[in-house]
Parts: structure tokens; sequence; C-alpha cells
């Protein structure tokens, strides 16, 4: 029965005080919210912390819903916000090295493999970014927000976000286009 409710009705049922609605909501959004803080921390143990917390907060927090936004989209901006907060309490990022004997070779064959390495690369790439821009990246190319979606989520202007995606575009394709040419690999 509760699977038929929909995501706004679950967050309603559950602040009502009604047993497994936040159970449920959490069940469909799950793999979305841990791809989010996988995308947004630099460890996975960050991004299982953070989420934790996340989901934590919005459970307690969910009767602040107002629903101006989708409750997905609410629950995203909660997990971004506590990995942004561990970054900020870890005060130490790790380093990536670039150092271009240590990253992956991309290769030209379009198999399977190729795929998967080229996806590490840009992964490994992704991460050198400033976390707010890394962030405005995610939301925009990776999950499909809309500007002013992202906008409202990471709680900053429209403006700011187009910014930190070209800046955050702009680094990705430096540092891609560093690792593809051979005579950077000397």
């Amino acid at each position: 029965m509760l699977d038929e409710l929909t995501d706004i009705e679950l967050l309603r049922a559950h602040v009502d005080g009604r047993r497994h609605a936040f159970a449920e909501l959490l069940r469909r959004h799950n793999d979305h919210l841990w791809q989010t803080a996988l995308r947004t921390s630099y460890t996975r143990d960050d991004a299982a912390d953070s989420l934790q917390d996340a989901l934590l907060s919005a459970h307690r927090t969910a009767g602040s819903f107002r629903a101006e936004a989708e409750v997905r989209s609410w629950l995203h901006a909660i997990v971004v916000n506590a990995c942004l907060d561990r970054i900020r309490r870890n005060k130490t990022r790790y380093a990536v090295s670039l150092d271009p004997e240590t990253m992956p070779e991309p290769s030209d064959d379009r198999d399977d493999f190729a795929e998967l390495e080229m996806s590490l690369v840009v992964d490994r790439a992704l991460f050198t970014l400033p976390p707010d821009q890394r962030t405005a990246l995610v939301a925009i190319d990776l999950e499909g927000y809309s500007v002013s979606e992202a906008a409202a989520m990471l709680g900053v202007p429209e403006g700011t976000i187009k910014s930190r995606c070209a800046r955050a575009r702009q680094r990705l394709q430096e540092r891609l286009d560093f690792l593809r040419d051979p005579g950077n690999r000397r």
C-alpha cells in the first residue's frame, strides 16, 4: 500500500507517524542518493558517512519540507550539503597525482574495458575540481537537473551555477587534453 503513494504523500505519512513510510521513500531514491554522495565526496567512506548524516537529517526535518520542489530534489540537496559539510570538517583534501605516469593511459579501442578505463580517468579528473564546481557540474551534467533546480538545491544564484559549470568544464577539458597528448606522457 505504501508503494502506491507519491513521494510527497510518503513524506507526509512519515511526519504523521506512519511506520515504514520513510523507509519506502528511501527505497525509491537510495541508488540516486548514493551515487550523488559518491560523486560529491572524496572517498567511499566519506560518501557513506555523509549519506547516513543526510538521511538522519531528512528523517528529523521532514516536517519542514514545504513542497516547493520535488522530494527527490530536496533529498538530493540534503545529501550534497552533508557531503560538503564533511569536506569542510575534514579540512584536508586528498591529493590526486597529476603525474602522467600514474594516470591510466586512455585507449582508442571501443570495448567495455576501454570505456571503463576512460570512466576512471574522467572520475579522477572530476575529483581534481574544487567541491563547489564539482557539485554544480554533477548536478547539471550527470544528474540532469536544470540550472534553476541546481541553483535552488545548492542555495546559490543561477549565474553562479553557470559560471561554476563553465570553469569546471574548462578544467576538465584541459586535464583530459593533457592526458590524450602522447607528448605529455614522457
